[in-house]
């Protein structure tokens, strides 16, 4: 007996497209100063979460250190990754500055929390030299 076949969970349907679309996100707080608690980590992944569900994405994974976190994002192909990013970074900058001021205001002074730069990388399940070499060896109309 063959085993049955399972349906990818990441692979998404819309009405004119299908996708599964992962990046990798790094941001660093303003002058990557060591701000992060575990009590603080826990928040921002919390906030990061919502924000996430409110524009169709899904935070698959999450995690940090004391001047930084790492996110992977599922998101459709509708989102603009640098909204996203705008809203993931805004949205927990005034909750985690208004919840934890005191912590806060002892790394970071003036209103920014974040730095204005971010990593962000592509992630999927094949590695791209396994694309690469997918896409050569398709075959060429005669």
């Amino acid at each position: 007996m063959s085993p049955r076949w399972e349906p990818n969970p990441d692979i998404r349907r819309g009405r004119s497209v299908v996708h599964t679309l992962h990046a990798h996100l790094v941001f660093v707080p303003k002058y990557r100063r060591s701000v992060f608690t575990d009590e603080i980590l826990t928040r921002c992944e919390e906030i990061m979460r919502e924000v996430c569900a409110k524009a169709n994405a899904e935070l698959r994974e999450f995690n940090g250190e004391r001047d930084h976190v790492h996110l992977l994002v599922h998101y459709p192909p509708q989102v603009k990754l640098s909204a996203l990013v705008g809203s993931l970074k805004g949205v927990s900058a005034h909750y985690l500055r208004k919840e934890h001021a005191d912590h806060i205001r002892k790394y970071l002074s003036g209103e920014h929390f974040w730095s204005p730069s971010y990593f962000a990388a592509s992630a999927g399940d094949a590695p791209l030299a396994l694309v690469k070499e997918y896409i050569e060896n398709q075959k060429r109309p005669d």
